[in-house]
């Protein structure tokens, strides 16, 4: 194979992995936890776009079991972008590897 046409295909490559990393940025992915009393949505990029708690599990008496509740929902939803960008990743790559990625 000559080394030309391999750097074009890892051009093209580079291009078409840059292309779904800014795709899965802008996707969202959402997490519910303690049964749904709080769901957060997070971009494939990490930031948390919405929050929502439900009444019931206000109590001013347990503030901490909401703390952790909401803590557990931002981890959940940047954990599934995270998963599904690795995922994406790996089929672009054939699985190789490739540092930083």
């Amino acid at each position: 194979m000559n080394l030309q046409k391999m750097m074009k295909q890892a051009q093209a490559m580079q291009a078409g992995m840059l292309a779904k990393q800014e795709e899965l940025a802008a996707m969202e992915f959402t997490a519910s936890v303690g049964g749904d009393k709080v769901t957060v949505t997070a971009t494939g990029g990490g930031d948390v776009t919405s929050i929502r708690i439900d009444p019931a599990v206000v109590d001013p008496d347990d503030v901490e079991f909401l703390q952790d509740l909401v803590l557990k929902g931002v981890q959940e939803a940047i954990a599934k972008g995270k998963e599904a960008t690795a995922a994406e990743m790996k089929k672009l790559t054939g699985g190789l590897g490739i540092p930083g990625l």
